[in-house]
């Protein structure tokens, strides 16, 4: 039994201890230097490839979809049917145009695919107001346009404009696009309007008109369109008034919150005056750099909004 133990082969330091494949030609096949033959290190080489491919996943930047305008148009039909009654009128625009507003991506994602026709109702909205909208989500502009992009640019002449509009009629139509757009969701058009409204010429009743539609129709915390309209008739309201006495005190009385905010900003001038001491008249009130009384009437003093005032009575 000890002699067969002594015959067992034992291997020696640094041979396999494994048995040796033979080659062909009966020697031992060469052994391959760059099999890794440790499996946990293997694994973690594997490992690595598969990190550096994620890691490549995750740089490599995505190719944007290009957008082209006649992909608005083949998008579907939208019927929007405005106003009510002998009012009523039928505006259609393009669906992928349409969604640019989240209220109108709401009402087209109530749509099925299979619905070949696809209505939504604005019974209370303004037919040119809505025209404005429209205008503005093909060509990211409406009429009447800005000259050039300088912040004090004039717009584009109206032929339809009455003049002088006694009636604010021009500043009303900036207004219902201001409105519109903030209900819509589509603050790039509510900043156009805003900026169109500065570049518009009106009159003391214009004026009240534009207020009046402005305290009605807006947040009482808007203070964007808000604040520049009481600002205009603090600054103005003890020359303007005279030619549109009645129209004042009638939106006063109406709107408490628009007397209050004149008022407010009347005072705050007063008070940075220090009480008169300040280039003001003689109790302190806000001054108009007017020559004469007859000269008022047909040279108003630029307003705080950019834009001159011709008053008519």
């Amino acid at each position: 039994m000890a002699d067969q133990a002594s015959t067992t082969d034992t291997p020696l330091e640094g041979t396999p201890a494994a048995d040796v494949e033979m080659g062909d030609s009966g020697e031992p096949a060469q052994e391959n230097n760059n099999t890794n033959d440790d499996p946990e290190q293997q694994g973690d080489n594997e490992g690595d490839d598969n990190d550096e491919g994620v890691e490549m996943a995750e740089i490599e930047p995505e190719t944007p979809k290009v957008v082209k305008f006649l992909d608005f148009l083949k998008s579907p039909i939208i019927e929007l049917v405005v106003g009510k009654g002998e009012d009523e009128t039928l505006l259609t625009a393009h669906q992928a145009l349409l969604t640019k507003s989240p209220y109108f991506a709401d009402k087209c994602a109530q749509f099925a695919d299979s619905d070949s026709r696809r209505r939504v109702e604005l019974v209370d909205e303004d037919l040119d107001a809505m025209g404005s909208l429209l205008e503005y989500l093909y060509h990211n502009e409406y009429f009447p346009k800005r000259l050039s992009a300088d912040k004090d640019s004039k717009l584009e002449s109206d032929p339809s404009a009455p003049g002088p509009d006694t009636h604010g009629v021009q500043l009303l139509r900036h207004a219902r696009v201001y409105t519109l757009a903030d209900k819509f969701g589509l603050p790039e058009l509510k900043s156009l309007a805003h900026s169109k409204i500065h570049r518009t010429e009106s009159t003391a009743r214009g004026e009240i008109a534009y207020a009046r539609y402005v305290y009605a129709n807006t947040a009482p915390d808007d203070r964007t369109i808000r604040r520049p309209v009481a600002a205009f008739w603090a600054h103005r309201s003890h020359v303007l008034r005279h030619h549109a006495e009645d129209e004042f005190r009638a939106m006063c009385l109406e709107f408490p919150q628009f007397g209050f905010d004149v008022l407010s900003l009347v005072l705050d001038a007063k008070e940075k005056r220090g009480g008169g001491s300040g280039g003001g008249g003689h109790s302190g009130e806000p001054v108009v750099g007017v020559a004469s009384s007859a000269a008022a009437a047909a040279d108003l003093p630029r307003s705080a909004r950019k834009r001159a005032r011709v008053s008519h009575g």
